[in-house]
């Protein structure tokens, strides 16, 4: 994608200003396209939810970076090795040692995908009544604490509710709120610290090496075990590369590793930073909670060395952890990312600063500041934005996070935010382009954006189910 390095160590930027995919097609898939009006006609039958659209009638899928990437040949090569045997898989010590190496823990459980490593975790060691500080909790693990009893507590730091705040570390947790969080409500109330890398809410933002060492400084404090949500630990690992003092010269893995060190254990979606269309991992040092993990697991899941997986599936999320840490294709995901959020910010869009690593987040409150919180101005943009491009997008924010508060109005989240996820090695400049020139054109005609309000709300992850009308429409 067009665009210089600017955001890379001296010596590292390239020779020329063009960014290259490092890598070269060998299959393609054809994609469908659709006139204004078809879309119109879609997006209201899907109840003007744009989870509840046919992938066949999207143009461009930027709904989500999860299970949506493009695996390398070296993955589908190690897809035919795949050992199916039910228990004890050559495939399943194959990903064991590559979760090890990377993640330094004893116990590697493999799962189907993260919201299942979520869900295990939550079933063996929390409490109702237990309180989970984070910095910001996305949206299924939130869900599953609070299935479990539990309050997930937001703790990120104040320039991470500032759209425009150019901190180089947005996704830090706030380590005196932790402090207080851990005082206030005991020790024994917290089962541990869950801290989210990159911090998807918060706009992809990374957390630096030294917030995680003060976090661990905390806990240690208290007692209390500190987690990651590693799902996209390289990309942060690439971040504290570029912008902390002191690691320029690592190497992404042994920024990852120094990560993992500072930890207890972590869960992760292996959809995202590890190239996989499916898969989950929870690393532990815990004896006792892997055992208890792994008794739910068999209820549920299936064998502790498979998880729920296939062997084949176990083989390509093993040669994805090596590959993601490439630095030719780190420099390249997280510049290609910057380029769109460039050129939005360009045409004058209102984009979160700085960019993320797996997307570029649109601020819907602004886009659409015609438009009250009620009339959910991100939802509202990302429906206008099917209709005129056919992209689809992930509004994170008012119908994600937004709550009744039980006296007819609404606990608004901080941010109204539009997630452009961009599928890893998926996409080429010319799509990302289109994506750029559409979203310029809906910019400067977005006073015609209509609002929306629910027909239909779930109590319990509404925005993938829930159905929608334009605010001036009748019952």
């Amino acid at each position: 994608m067009g665009g210089a390095y600017n955001d890379l160590p001296e010596g590292r930027r390239a020779a020329v200003k063009t960014i290259i995919e490092p890598f070269r097609i060998k299959a393609v898939e054809p994609i469908s396209m659709t006139s204004p009006d078809q879309r119109r006609r879609l997006i209201q039958e899907a109840g003007y939810n744009p989870f509840r659209l046919k992938a066949e009638h999207v143009l461009i899928d930027l709904l989500t970076d999860s299970g949506t990437g493009a695996m390398s040949t070296r993955q589908w090569a190690g897809i035919m090795e795949g050992d199916e045997s039910y228990a004890g898989a050559r495939s399943f010590f194959r990903f064991q040692a590559a979760v090890r190496g990377v993640f330094g823990h004893r116990h590697v459980i493999p799962t189907h995908q993260g919201r299942a490593s979520e869900r295990l975790l939550c079933h063996a060691v929390v409490k109702p009544g237990d309180v989970v500080p984070g910095n910001t909790h996305f949206d299924t693990t939130r869900a599953n604490l609070e299935a479990s009893g539990a309050e997930p507590r937001d703790l990120l730091i104040p320039e991470g509710r500032d759209i425009d705040s150019l901190h180089p570390f947005k996704g830090n947790i706030d380590l005196d709120a932790l402090e207080d969080c851990i005082r206030s409500v005991g020790a024994d109330r917290v089962p541990f610290v869950l801290i989210t890398v990159t911090n998807n809410s918060g706009g992809g933002q990374p957390v630096s090496m030294e917030n995680l060492r003060g976090a661990r400084a905390v806990c240690d404090r208290w007692g209390v075990p500190l987690l990651l949500d590693a799902a996209r630990f390289a990309e942060n690992a690439y971040f504290i590369k570029l912008r902390e003092p002191g690691w320029e010269n690592a190497t992404p893995r042994e920024i990852a590793r120094a990560m993992f060190a500072l930890t207890d254990g972590a869960v992760m979606s292996m959809k995202k930073d590890a190239f996989g269309n499916i898969g989950g991992v929870i690393s532990l040092n815990s004896d006792e909670w892997a055992e208890r993990i792994r008794t739910a697991l068999i209820l549920t899941e299936g064998f502790p060395t498979y998880g729920g997986l296939a062997g084949r599936d176990l083989e390509a999320l093993a040669i994805g952890l090596e590959e993601i840490l490439d630095e030719d294709y780190l420099r390249y995901r997280i510049a290609s990312t910057a380029y769109v959020g460039r050129h939005l910010e360009a045409a004058g869009v209102p984009v979160l600063k700085p960019f993320g690593g797996h997307a570029v987040y649109l601020d819907g409150r602004r886009f659409c500041e015609h438009l009250p919180n009620e009339q959910l101005p991100g939802w509202s943009l990302s429906v206008a934005l099917y209709e005129h491009t056919g992209v689809r997008a992930c509004e994170i924010g008012n119908v994600m996070f937004g709550r009744p508060d039980g006296r007819g109005g609404w606990h608004w989240p901080p941010l109204d935010l539009v997630r452009l996820a961009i599928p890893r090695r998926v996409y080429t400049q010319s799509h990302m382009d289109y994506v750029i020139e559409g979203i310029d054109e809906l910019y400067r005609a977005r006073k015609k954006i209509k609002g929306l309000q629910f027909v239909h709300r779930p109590a319990t992850l509404p925005h993938f189910t829930a159905t929608f009308k334009p605010v001036a429409e009748t019952a």
